[in-house]
C-alpha cells in the first residue's frame, strides 16, 4: 500500500481554553485567539481557506463558506502541558499520572548527587526563563564553571552551559547523568541541554540543544508502524520526545528549516508516516512573550502552505495540529493548557466539521487506521468521516 500520512505539529499553537485550564493556572490563555486580538486581527488567507477559522474564534480569520480541509479541535486528555505528553497523546498514548514538576527547585539530594557525578557545582536550581537565567547566572558560570540548572512550570531539568566553559560533549554527558538519576519519583519528562555563547548582556542560546526524554511507557503509533515495517520519517525534535524509539529525525532550528525538510520528505517518501515538529511558535515566540514575532511566524506559515502541500499525492492524508498552548500575551512564559487545532487535508479528504474531539489521541488512532496497523490504546478514528473511498 502506497499511502502516506503526515502529522505536522505546530508546537505551542493552542486555540483556546481546555476543559480544565483553570486547574493549571491558565485561565484566559488562548494562544492563537489572544495573539489575533492583540495584533488587531490576522490575515492568513491560505490557513483560512483550509478552515482554521472553523477551529476556534480568531480575529481576522473568520469561517469560510467552503473550507478545503476537515476541521475541528482536540482536548488534551493526559495530565500536564508539556511537549512530551502532547506528542505521546497525539500518537495514541494517554498518561494516567502527570510528570513531576518542581516549582521550588529540585531536592537538594538530587542536586548534590548530580554535582558529585559530574564534577561541577550547580547554580540556580529554580524555575526561570531560559534567557532570564543566563542574565542572572551566566557571568558566574563563566567564572566558576558551575552548571546552571533550572526548571519551569513543565516537567523539565534544564542544564545551561557556555560552549567555551563546558565542552558540548561534557554537557551532553551531564544530561545523560541527570537522566539516569531522574527516574521513578523524580522521573521528569525531559532533561534538556541548553548550550549558549556570548558575553554578559549578550548571551545567545545556540542551536545545539538536545532533549533526553523518558521512553514512552506503552505502545505508540510509531511502535505500531515499526512492528509492521512501515517507514517513519521525523522532522524536528520528535526523536528526542520519543527517546529515539520508533523514529529518527533531522532537527530544525527554525520554522523555515522545518518547512524545507517537510517539503523534501513529502517529495521523497514513497509510503509511511512523516511526523514533524515546527518549533518556533513555542521556543522562539511563546516562551519569550514575543507577539510580533508570533504574528510574523503565522504569516510565514501561511505563505509556505502552497509549497508544503504541493507534493501531496492522491493517497495522502496531511494533519496540522499542536501539542499544547504557549500564549505570548499572558505574563507567564510557560506552556498553557489549551485545546489544539485540527486540520486534515488531502486529495481524498472530505472537508467536514470534526467538532471538539475529547483527546488528541484521535489523530494517532486515525493514522493507524489509515496506514493499516493495529489500533492504539487511546483515541477514536475519524477516518470514515473524512476519507472518500
Amino acid at each position: 500500500m502506497s499511502r502516506r500520512a503526515a502529522i505536522i505539529v505546530l508546537d505551542g499553537l493552542g486555540v483556546g481554553a481546555a476543559h480544565d485550564s483553570d486547574a493549571y493556572g491558565d485561565t484566559g490563555s488562548d494562544t492563537l485567539g489572544n495573539v489575533a486580538r492583540q495584533a488587531g486581527g490576522l490575515r492568513l488567507p491560505r490557513l483560512a481557506a483550509l478552515g482554521l477559522g472553523h477551529c476556534a474564534p480568531i480575529a481576522g480569520v473568520p469561517p469560510v463558506s467552503a473550507p478545503t480541509a476537515a476541521h475541528g479541535s482536540c482536548e488534551p486528555m493526559s495530565p500536564g502541558k508539556d511537549s512530551t505528553t502532547g506528542h505521546w497523546e497525539i500518537c495514541g498514548l494517554s498518561l494516567a499520572q502527570p510528570f513531576p514538576t518542581y516549582p521550588a527547585g529540585f531536592p537538594e539530594a538530587v542536586i548534590a548527587e548530580f554535582s558529585r557525578l559530574t564534577g561541577r557545582g550547580v547554580l540556580g536550581n529554580l524555575p526561570a526563563s531560559g534567557t532570564g537565567v543566563l542574565d542572572r547566572y551566566g557571568e558566574e558560570h563563566r567564572r566558576t564553571g558551575k552548571w546552571i540548572v533550572y526548571t519551569s512550570a513543565d516537567s523539565v531539568f534544564q542544564i545551561a552551559a557556555h560552549e567555551s566553559t563546558a565542552p558540548l560533549e561534557e554537557l551532553y554527558a551531564a544530561c545523560r547523568t541527570a537522566r539516569s538519576l531522574l527516574q521513578g519519583e523524580h522521573g521528569v519528562s525531559r532533561v534538556i541541554a541548553r548550550p549558549f555563547r556570548g558575553e554578559p548582556g549578550a548571551w545567545v542560546r545556540t542551536a545545539r540543544r538536545k532533549d533526553y526524554s523518558l521512553p514512552p511507557p506503552g505502545p505508540t503509533l510509531l511502535d505500531r508502524l515499526a512492528e509492521r515495517h512501515v517507514p517513519r520519517v521525523g522532522v524536528g525534535k520528535v526523536d528526542d520526545l520519543f527517546a529515539g524509539r520508533g523514529i529518527t529525525s533531522i532537527h530544525a532550528a527554525t520554522n523555515g528549516e522545518a518547512y524545507a525538510l517537510i517539503e523534501g520528505a513529502l517529495l521523497a517518501m514513497e509510503r509511511g508516516l512523516l511526523l514533524a515538529n515546527v518549533i518556533e511558535f513555542d521556543q522562539t515566540w511563546g516562551h519569550r512573550n514575543d507577539v510580533p514575532g508570533f504574528v510574523r511566524g503565522l504569516q510565514e506559515l501561511d505563505g509556505e502552505l502552497p509549497r508544503l502541500l504541493a507534493p501531496m499525492r492522491r493517497e495522502d492524508l496531511v494533519i496540522f495540529t499542536a501539542d499544547h498552548g504557549n500564549d505570548p500575551t499572558t505574563p507567564s512564559t510557560d506552556h498553557s493548557r489549551e485545546v489544539v487545532p485540527l486540520l486534515v487535508t488531502g486529495p481524498r479528504v472530505r472537508p467536514v466539521g470534526l467538532g471538539r474531539r475529547s483527546t488528541m489521541a484521535d489523530i494517532g488512532q486515525t493514522v493507524a487506521d489509515f496506514l493499516g496497523v493495529a489500533p492504539l490504546l487511546a483515541g477514536t478514528s475519524f477516518l470514515s468521516e473524512v476519507w472518500i473511498d
